[in-house]
């Protein structure tokens, strides 16, 4: 089959790598994808939120399936465009409906799903700008630290965590004075739970579902987790604390009834759901939802699925995954960020970069590149590169990313060095 991979980042070249492993494809292209993407796919100029020129492209070039990778198209509806034409209407699209993809573009609408169907989360409370000085009140009512989260889409940077009562008010301006645009129109404040986080990732059709492997990212831009929040700085999968028993609880308390729920509210849902977790005294609670896979757990967790990963999202699609069982790799992936300097504030562009050719055991999946007029591969974003590796622990992966980070240069180059330390006990 043909078939198209929409987005252009990290998470995106992952999913092509792997995709070009089935023995089901016949051509392969990403929009607008980027030059790492290029070694395994056809890149194609589309912007992924032009929805008629992907429609255009779809039937022009005879597509199966679509996979979607980020956030935006699927909260503007990209599903329900393409099935309002008779042309595209049974292609299979990776992704829900512009209303499942609300427990990603809206805080409030995940959290009241949440509470409707019994899905373990932190007591919260939701605000809008008219109501800021009861959104002050409540806080007073509250412990610090004090999470505080926009509602709707803001590239990962919208949610802040305050350990005053005077930084959560002043934050609450900041939101409420339109940060964010119409997504901070609303805020939830949420109690803060204390534990350690890690993301589960689940193939549903809607009715049943399979469980990928699972990853810890790493947010924070500086080591020992200090600093300003990132869209991620590494991952490593398989996440040592989450244990068979552990992730029994899991599936029965936050997998299951999220499903069954979609189900029960008639939502449309057929594609990855990423539940951002805290374990907290060994019990889960949901932090967030995202209706799309992770970046950077895509680039960990990709190299561990043994399956065929298109027969996997043809049966996401076709409502056949009952009874489906994943393989999965026993060996550990780590994914160590190169980010330009200045991330995750102003940062140069542009920059030339050198060594790629240089890296050989590791897999060097590109975020934010592009080709200037010359051809030479330069940095086009914050996140630059992910550099996955496979080991036999966590140790022997991270001294492969590591080796692979130091082979490669440019001007401004960071990472954290600390990646996976924690989870080496």
């Amino acid at each position: 089959m043909n078939v198209l991979v929409l987005g252009s980042g990290g998470r995106e070249h992952a999913i092509c790598w792997k995709i070009a492993q089935s023995k089901n494809i016949n051509k392969l292209f990403v929009a607008p994808g980027n030059p790492g993407t290029a070694s395994v796919a056809t890149n194609v100029s589309i912007n992924p939120l032009h929805f008629d020129q992907v429609k255009d492209f779809i039937t022009t070039n005879n597509i199966s399936m679509v996979v979607v990778g980020p956030e935006e198209p699927l909260v503007k509806g990209i599903r329900d465009y393409l099935q309002s034409y008779p042309e595209t209407k049974n292609v299979m699209l990776i992704g829900p409906s512009k209303i499942g993809a609300q427990l990603e573009g809206s805080k409030d609408f995940a959290k009241c799903f949440m509470q409707k169907h019994g899905v373990p989360t932190a007591a919260y409370k939701t605000f809008s700008a008219n109501q800021a000085n009861e959104a002050k009140v409540f806080l007073t009512t509250m412990k610090p630290p004090y999470v505080l989260k926009a509602d709707g889409l803001a590239a990962g940077k919208g949610v802040v965590i305050s350990n005053s009562i005077e930084e959560a008010n002043s934050t609450l301006d900041i939101f409420f004075a339109g940060k964010f645009g119409e997504a901070s129109k609303k805020v939830v404040i949420e109690e803060f739970l204390s534990g350690i986080e890690l993301s589960v990732f689940v193939l549903t059709d809607g009715e049943s579902y399979v469980i990928l492997p699972e990853a810890k990212d790493y947010k924070r831009i500086g080591e020992g987790d200090t600093g300003l929040n990132t869209g991620g700085m590494g991952a490593v999968s398989p996440v040592p604390f989450a244990n068979k028993e552990f992730m029994d609880k899991v599936e029965h308390k936050v997998i299951k009834p999220t499903v069954d729920g979609l189900r029960k509210d008639n939502i449309d849902y057929r594609g990855f759901i990423f539940i951002g977790l805290i374990k907290v005294n060994n019990e889960p609670f949901v932090i967030e939802y995202n209706v799309r896979m992770g970046d950077p757990e895509t680039e960990a967790v990709m190299p561990r699925i043994e399956s065929d990963l298109v027969d996997l999202l043809e049966k996401t699609a076709t409502g056949k995954l009952n009874g489906t069982t994943i393989k999965t790799s026993p060996l550990t992936a780590t994914t160590v960020i190169l980010v330009s300097g200045g991330y995750p504030e102003e940062y140069e562009k542009d920059i030339l970069i050198s060594g790629l050719e240089n890296v050989t055991d590791t897999l060097a999946f590109h975020s934010g590149t592009k080709k200037n007029s010359n051809g030479a591969i330069v940095t086009a974003g914050g996140r630059v590169l992910a550099l996955t590796s496979l080991g036999n622990s966590i140790n022997e992966a991270l001294s492969k990313s590591y080796s692979a980070a130091e082979k490669i240069s440019y001007n401004g180059k960071y990472y954290r060095r600390d990646i996976g330390q924690d989870l080496m006990g």
